[in-house]
C-alpha cells in the first residue's frame, strides 16, 4: 500500500518562496507517477504538475510553469514542490497524489490512486 505524507506547507509572504516535501512509501517499482494538486476554497481540485519517477520527467501545469518546480530524491522516496514569486492565489491546500504508470501524463485526479492528506499554504501578507 502507498502511502504519501506531505509536509512543508506555511504561511509566506506574496513574492515569497516555499518548498514542499511529499515523502512515499510502499512503492514496489519505479514504475509510478507522483503528482501535486492544489484545492482553494470554494474552488475545484487543480492539477499543479507531476513526475515520472523511472526517469524524473516533470510536466508542470502550464499556468504554473515559470514559478513551480518538481523534483524526487529516489533514494529516499520523496518528491519536492519549489514554488517561487508566491501570489495569493496560490493559497490553497496541496496534496501529493501517486498512480503506478509508466507514463506521466496524467494530470486528472481520477487518474491518481493514492493520497496524502495535504498541507495548508496560505500566501498573505
Amino acid at each position: 500500500q502507498v502511502q504519501l505524507v506531505e509536509s512543508g506547507g506555511g504561511l509566506v509572504q506574496p513574492g515569497g518562496s516555499l518548498r514542499l516535501s511529499c515523502a512515499a512509501s510502499g512503492l514496489t517499482s519505479r514504475d509510478y507517477v507522483l503528482g501535486w494538486f492544489r484545492q482553494a476554497p470554494g474552488k475545484e481540485r487543480e492539477f499543479v504538475g507531476n513526475i515520472r519517477w523511472n526517469d524524473g520527467n516533470t510536466l508542470i501545469a502550464d499556468s504554473l510553469k515559470g514559478r513551480f518546480t518538481i523534483s524526487r530524491d529516489s533514494t529516499r522516496n520523496t518528491m519536492s514542490l519549489r514554488m517561487y514569486n508566491l501570489e495569493p492565489e496560490d493559497t490553497a491546500v496541496y496534496s501529493c497524489a501517486a498512480v503506478r504508470s509508466p507514463l506521466g501524463y496524467e494530470s486528472q485526479a481520477w487518474e491518481y490512486e493514492y493520497w496524502g492528506q495535504g498541507t495548508q499554504v496560505t500566501v498573505s501578507s
